[in-house]
């Protein structure tokens, strides 16, 4: 797997569990999408990180290689969330001579490995796009929301729009309560009100989640998760799963009951969310964007609480054209293609 100096580069496959968290709790920054935990709950294919050093400098990438049917070829894709590279060294700040030899060596294992495409969701927060630009296929994916929790806690409710304080102002003085899911019961419950969103707006099998990927996140050792839940007369309302890692504090997955869409609880539950965070010592809490980047009423909704939008955006890779056009030629006779990377799996 050596070529020369500057195109060598390691595997640490998911049996390796310390080794992955060693280069992860060395990087700059890092999120809990990058974590060994959260990529072992990752069942599509073979999890990995992928790792190019030059003396004490190091950029790595966690990816799933997965088999292609009917074929002797693989690709690669990212876990459900935002990832990407990561770095022991600001982005800003890598070499040309680390960003040249992770090109070449990322070129030299997806040859040596049959692998034909590469998707990635990156981080909005992380400036991964100054590596992966040498290798292209970075796509735009529209605009995610972040609230600076950096800010007096007077000036962050500030930038709320109008509509928003005054809502979650109304609901403390209803009686709405925001409080930690601390039973089995209570994450349960927010599981089934969850799936109940995913199939109301029609979602596709890869939004739904069973009880045991929840229970499996909050016990997580890698890094810190907790269900938040809205509740009126005991009854849940709402709920959101976050979490936190290094400074960032993720809205991983929320969800409000159907009886109370009308009352607006997740506005309650983001409020919350932010004192949460502020108490933990969190700079961002990441709220994400709309349903797959669109700036939809989704997107819109979070938008209403800070007025910091970032880029959204993925990286495409095609390492072998002529196997990629021929898989997609032979889907496209057996149905109709999408729109989604890769098109062969669309």
């Amino acid at each position: 797997m050596k070529v020369n100096f500057q195109s060598t580069y390691t595997i640490v496959l998911i049996t390796e569990k310390d080794r992955w968290n060693s280069y992860i709790k060395k990087s700059f920054i890092y999120d809990f999408y990058h974590t060994w935990y959260y990529n072992s709950l990752d069942k599509s294919g073979e999890p990995f990180l992928f790792i190019h050093e030059i003396d004490s400098a190091f950029v790595a990438i966690p990816l799933i290689k997965r088999a292609i049917d009917k074929s002797e070829y693989f690709d690669c894709t990212s876990v459900y969330g935002y990832s990407g590279p990561i770095s022991n060294m600001p982005f800003r700040s890598l070499t040309k001579d680390l960003i040249e030899g992770f090109k070449e060596a990322f070129l030299n294992f997806m040859r040596s490995e049959n692998i034909v495409s590469v998707f990635s969701r990156l981080h909005p927060i992380i400036n991964q796009e100054i590596l992966l630009e040498c290798l292209g296929g970075i796509y735009n994916n529209g605009k995610t929301v972040v609230v600076d929790l950096t800010l007096p806690i007077e000036e962050q409710r500030h930038r709320y729009r109008k509509a928003i304080r005054q809502k979650v102002n109304q609901l403390r003085r209803r009686g709405y309560v925001v409080r930690e899911a601390t039973t089995d019961e209570e994450v349960s419950s927010f599981v089934k009100i969850y799936n109940e969103n995913m199939v109301k707006v029609n979602a596709s099998s890869y939004y739904f989640f069973d009880d045991e990927y929840f229970f499996r996140l909050l016990r997580a050792d890698d890094f810190e998760s907790k269900l938040i839940l809205a509740y009126y007369n005991d009854e849940i309302t709402s709920g959101g799963l976050v979490t936190l890692s290094n400074n960032i504090m993720q809205f991983h997955l929320a969800a409000t009951s159907n009886n109370y869409l009308k009352e607006g609880p997740m506005k309650l539950l983001f409020d919350e969310a932010c004192l949460i965070g502020r108490n933990l010592g969190m700079e961002f809490l990441h709220l994400g964007g709309g349903v797959g980047g669109k700036e939809d009423s989704l997107y819109n909704f979070k938008t209403g609480f800070s007025d910091v939008h970032l880029n959204f955006t993925t990286w495409r890779f095609i390492a072998n054209l002529s196997v990629y056009n021929s898989l997609v030629e032979q889907r496209s006779k057996e149905k109709p293609l999408g729109t989604r990377f890769p098109l062969y799996r669309s």
